[in-house]
């Protein structure tokens, strides 16, 4: 059974968290005056986890710290969301540590992405509570070029479904936090259309190499059904974006995927619209199924934000149409 969390309303305390990589990280470039100016303009009132700035040598902190400041976020009665730092490498440390029954019992919006996508699924998988893949705490701290992301990041929060994903007019793909005065937008020139046709699925991913790692796990959620939102970051090229495609879409309930959204790849990974059409052409659980690349999801901006476990329907035809039910 699938649950919902309640959405955002003005006056809403939001608490930041850190289950991958530490707040302190990410504060050598400090961007939180824009931060908490945002989320007042939203009426939204932020809060800390009190283990957010520990940092050890992998610019994480213990899973005790991270664990218990998860736990406190899902079980304190005035936090109507929490949201991610950042992202990193291991947050699936966290997993087998984590009250599910504590979690499922206060439910509650998560929203984060990138290595977040090991707890949002996780937590799907074992509760049936649907999270957020969107932006960051830190994502809010860019200052140009911004205004997209937090639109979709209100659509999905504040605001009621259906809603459709329309192409952003411009993406970046850049190092905003070092230099928020030299950013460069480029021309966004729609879908990749690669196979034409209609599914209505629950929206499960998004980023590939992480959902792959809950493989064999009590964490990895069904496929039966599933619509896939996927994206790699930018060590990612053509060939270990195919192998880990294959892989998922080898898992025993892969055949019964309704469709395929890929999000937008960064730059560093020179993918092309031919590279990921033979890609996709070689998966069997795609074939007669819908398929559409570029989408604003993944490690460029604007990022939408997008509920995991939530309904979605996708059609790719003369036209793509991908709007979230």
């Amino acid at each position: 059974m699938v649950t919902f969390p309640p959405h955002l309303h003005a006056g809403d305390q939001v608490r930041v968290v850190a289950p991958a990589q530490s707040r302190a990280m990410v504060m050598e470039y400090d961007h939180s005056r824009i931060i908490e100016e945002r989320f007042a303009e939203m009426g939204l009132r932020l809060s800390y986890g009190q283990h957010v700035d520990e940092r050890d040598a992998f610019d994480s902190s213990a899973i005790d710290s991270r664990v218990a400041d998860l736990h406190s976020a899902f079980s304190d009665a005035d936090v109507r969301a929490i949201l991610t730092v950042i992202g990193g490498f291991n947050s699936n440390e966290l997993l087998p540590h984590l009250d599910f029954d504590l979690i499922a019992a206060n439910p509650k919006i998560l929203c984060g992405y990138s290595d977040i996508t090991a707890l949002q699924c996780a937590i799907l998988a074992r509760t049936g509570l649907v999270t957020y893949s969107g932006p960051h705490w830190s994502s809010f701290g860019m200052r140009d070029h911004f205004a997209q992301t937090q639109q979709w990041f209100r659509q999905a929060l504040l605001e009621s479904p259906p809603f459709e994903l329309e192409p952003s007019e411009a993406w970046t793909d850049d190092l905003w936090f070092v230099n928020q005065d030299d950013r460069q937008p480029e021309a966004n020139h729609g879908w990749q259309q690669l196979q034409e046709g209609a599914a209505v699925g629950r929206v499960i991913g998004t980023n590939l190499c992480t959902l792959n790692l809950l493989q064999g796990t009590p964490y990895m959620p069904s496929l039966d059904g599933a619509l896939l939102v996927l994206e790699e970051a930018a060590a990612i090229d053509a060939k270990e974006f195919a192998r880990n495609l294959t892989s998922l879409l080898q898992m025993p309930d892969a055949a019964s995927v309704q469709g395929l959204v890929i999000g937008r790849f960064q730059r560093q990974s020179a993918m092309t619209r031919d590279l990921l059409a033979e890609i996709v052409a070689r998966q069997p659980a795609l074939d007669g199924k819908p398929v559409v690349a570029g989408a604003d999801i993944g490690h460029t901006m604007p990022l939408a934000t997008l509920p995991i476990g939530g309904q979605a329907e996708l059609t790719v035809g003369t036209e793509v149409h991908f709007r979230i039910l």
